[in-house]
């Protein structure tokens, strides 16, 4: 039993921070652990945005693609051309052939000085 410590904890509530802090006293140590508030209730019919925009695809209170169709306008001549947010081919530019967006595991990523909006229907 003499090499058991006695832990005394002291519990505090950190408003500013949100955050529950716990300081343990024992063994001539001082340690504290931080812990984040979880919210007691979550509104499963109502999600926000960014917590909408985080889950899958087919999981969404009501299920909408990831992917779209954008319009890139090239640097060199201006000329705006319709490309897939998640395009698997290199994409040219229809009259300079400058690379626009090149392909990824994912989104296709465009090439510096391309400017781009997307489409809506």
């Amino acid at each position: 039993m003499a090499g058991l410590a006695i832990w005394h904890a002291n519990v505090r509530l950190c408003k500013r921070s949100r955050f529950i802090a716990l300081t343990l006293l024992g063994d001539k140590r001082l340690c504290t652990l931080r812990f984040q508030q979880q919210p007691l209730a979550v509104d499963l019919l109502n999600p926000s945005v960014e917590q909408e925009k985080r889950s899958h695809k087919l999981k969404r209170l009501v299920q909408s693609p990831n992917s779209y169709f954008m319009d890139v306008k090239c640097p060199g001549c201006f000329n705006i051309t319709t490309v897939f947010s998640h395009a698997q081919t290199v994409v040219l530019c229809s009259s300079c052939a400058t690379v626009l967006c090149q392909p990824t595991g994912g989104r296709a990523r465009l090439t510096e000085g391309c400017s781009f909006r997307r489409k809506l229907n």
